[in-house]
Formats: structure tokens, sequence, C-alpha cells
């Protein structure tokens, strides 16, 4: 090899190293022009939709059954469960910004379209004469989870989702997800599940068992590890199960009983668990690279971005970490999700998503793991829920953690959480 090659490879090398400010293949080219925050908006509006779509479609037309296919290692074994996984794990993600309700605006009148829509899905969803009634209690435990991801959702549009609902059908809702109390929890973050839908019968039903809800919250507490984490269940494991279900169920359940009478859960409960999912949350930001990939580790990776809910969720309510600034969570999330979406074979030619984390990559799901579970990545667009005018979505972009600390520029020293 001559002199002028090692210099060339030595240049490339030095130059990966620099990154952005090197503007070589890899690293997010990042959008300097004050339109930015408001094009990511409608680009993930735009993204959110196309994965609405044909869940809703073909619910609000009592042909989910007949449409949405099934796919997984043990795909026959999870027919059972996978429609209410789907639509209510989509329902749950889009709540937030439906909740903004309609207006006079492009995309007020684009909620508008999707409340309607989603409106008639929930109406088919629990009448028990639909060809499309879903089930919340037969079979196996998996209709608990996704009764739980069906009732957060009218937790976070009380106005717009559960506000506009007839009269039969609140009653039908809170029948259905009262019916999945016949599924025992297991020992494992599905308490939270148990506890989510007993937290939503107290909110709107007044039914909910507040024992339930206590215990659950006492567990999960005792499960705390330190520095923003707690274990699955007695365990620690590293995935991403804390953002996925952990911390923003928990937030949710003690808000509502923030509001309640109970007795087990006192004080600033509420307030030490912000405190550790804002560590999480830091802890989440920070794992995201400069190229916008962040690391495949643990189960459930078919989930996708579904990984960044909890960051999202406190974006939405304005509680991000000391040093994590709106618009550099804005710019993270948005050229995350736009690489999985992006990534060929992630939807099928009808438009479902297919199971994989960076395209279609049927080996990385679990046999848990069927078509519905997919829809769980909608939880990554609660900041959504932000309107239009809010900081979050305004201005140019901005560098997160690693594309900063990868161009060589000055980052604030990450530190643990001492509770």
């Amino acid at each position: 090899m001559n002199k002028r090659c090692i210099w060339i490879m030595l240049f490339l090398s030095l130059g990966s190293t620099f990154g952005m400010a090197q503007g070589l293949p890899g690293y997010v080219k990042l959008s300097m022009d004050g339109q930015a925050g408001a094009r990511e908006r409608t680009w993930c509006i735009q993204a959110l939709t196309r994965i609405a779509d044909p869940v809703l479609n073909a619910l609000s037309h009592n042909e989910l059954r007949v449409k949405m296919p099934v796919e997984g290692k043990e795909a026959n074994a999870r027919v059972y469960c996978s429609h209410l996984e789907a639509f209510g794990r989509l329902l749950d993600g889009m709540a937030p910004w439906l909740e903004l309700g309609p207006d006079a605006s492009p995309e007020g009148q684009l909620r508008k379209k999707y409340i309607d829509l989603c409106l008639r899905c929930i109406k088919n969803a629990v009448n028990p004469k639909s060809p499309d009634f879903l089930n919340f209690y037969r079979g196996g435990n998996q209709p608990l989870v996704d009764a739980a991801f069906f009732a957060d959702a009218f937790l976070r549009s009380p106005h717009q989702l559960w506000g506009r609902l007839d009269t039969l059908t609140r009653r039908r809702v809170l029948d259905a997800l009262a019916s999945s109390k016949a599924i025992i929890p297991s020992f494992t973050n599905h308490l939270l599940f148990s506890a989510t839908v007993e937290a939503t019968l107290l909110r709107f039903g007044k039914s909910g068992d507040r024992f339930r809800t206590d215990i659950t919250v006492k567990q999960i507490m005792n499960w705390y590890k330190g520095d923003g984490v707690y274990g699955d269940g007695p365990v620690f494991h590293w995935d991403y199960y804390n953002s996925f279900v952990i911390q923003p169920m928990l937030l949710g359940v003690l808000h509502v009983l923030g509001d309640s009478s109970s007795r087990l859960v006192k004080g600033d409960m509420y307030q030490l668990a912000l405190s550790r999912a804002k560590r999480y949350g830091a802890i989440l930001e920070r794992l995201i690279g400069p190229d916008a990939t962040y690391p495949a580790i643990g189960r459930s990776l078919t989930y996708r971005f579904g990984a960044f809910q909890l960051l999202s969720k406190l974006a939405l309510i304005h509680e991000l970490p000391e040093h994590v600034t709106p618009a550099q969570v804005r710019t993270a999330l948005y050229y995350v999700i736009k690489r999985q979406i992006e990534a060929p074979g992630t939807f099928d030619k009808e438009g479902w998503l297919r199971i994989g984390f960076y395209g279609y990559q049927p080996g990385l799901g679990e046999n848990y793991i069927s078509t519905g579970s997919l829809y769980l990545c909608a939880e990554a667009f609660m900041d959504l829920g932000l309107p239009a005018s809010d900081p979050f979505w305004q201005g140019r972009d901005e560098p997160w953690t690693q594309l900063k600390i990868w161009s060589g520029e000055a980052v604030d020293i990450d530190h643990a959480l001492a509770d």
C-alpha cells in the first residue's frame, strides 16, 4: 500500500470521529432553517396516520378480522388476541394528538376525521353483536395487556374519545374492561396492566378496585433498582420495558390515584416516580446515536421506536430532564422514527406493519409477537399531543447528546440519580 492510500485511510478514519462536522455519511445532517419543526410535525402526523389507516379503516367497517393479517412464529395461537393488540396500542398512541380536538386548520380537520373514525371503531370493538367485537378476557393472559392499552387511551383523551361516546358505548367499554378482571396478571410488568384497567374504571366508572391499583404501585416501587430503572419483576433485564410499559403506565396510574382517596398511595409518590422517569428519559435520549440508531437490546424489539414512549411522554407533559431541550428531543425522535419507518419491508403491500426492527426481520419476533403487537410503535407519537404552537415543534433542528459528543461539542456531564 503506497503512502497516498495510507494518508487517505487515515483521513477517513479521523473524519468518522468528527462525524457531522466533516459531513460524512452516517451522521445525521440537521436542518438549520426555522421551519424544520413544523415540517417534522407534518411528517410525523403522516407517519402516524399511515400506520393507523389499515387498522382504523377496517375496524370502522367491521372488517378487522377479515382484513388484518396475523403473522408470527405462532400465528394461529395469537389470532384470539392480535386484533385488540393492534387497536388498543394504536389508540393509546394516537390519543394525545386526538385530544387536541378539531379546529379550522388543516391539521384540526384531519384530527376531526380521525376522532370520528376512532369513535366508530370503539363502538364496533365493544358491541357484542359486531363481527369485530374484540376479545377482552378469553384465552390466555394477552387480552388483559391490551385491555390496559385500550383503557389508557381514555385516560389520555378524556374529552375527545371518552367524552364523545354515547351512553350505551360508554357502558359497553366499562363492561369490556371489567371483563378483563378474570385474567390474573403475572408477577411482572403485567401488574400495571391490571392497575391501568382499574384506574380507568375508577376515573370513568367509579368502580375501580383501589386495592389492585395501590398494591401494584407499592410493588413496582419495591422493584426499583436505582438510577431511574425498575426491574421487570424482582429481576433486572436489559430491555426497553421501562419505556414500553412500566414508567408510562406507573405515571398514568399515579396521576389517577392523586385524584382519589387512596389510602396506600400517599405523599409525593408521583413526584418520586416522575424524578425517576426523567432520569430514565435522559438515558433514553443518550442512547440515540449520531446516526439516529439505538441499541437493539432485549426482547420485543419489533415494537421498534415504541422504545421511546417515555421520552415522548415527558415531552408531552413538559417534564424533560435537565439539560435536555425540547428541540433536541423532537429532532432525535424524528430522525429515529424516520429511519425505521422508511426501512424497506416495514409495511406490506396493503400497508400493515410487518415484524422487524429495521424493515422485515421475522426472526426477531418472539412467540408472543404477532402483527397486532407491532402497533405499540404508535406510543412514540405522544408528543403530537403538544399543539403546533408549542416550542417543541418550533424552530430549527438541534443536535441531541450523542450527535454533539461525536461532533466534538461540549455537553453536560452525566450523573446518576440519587434518591
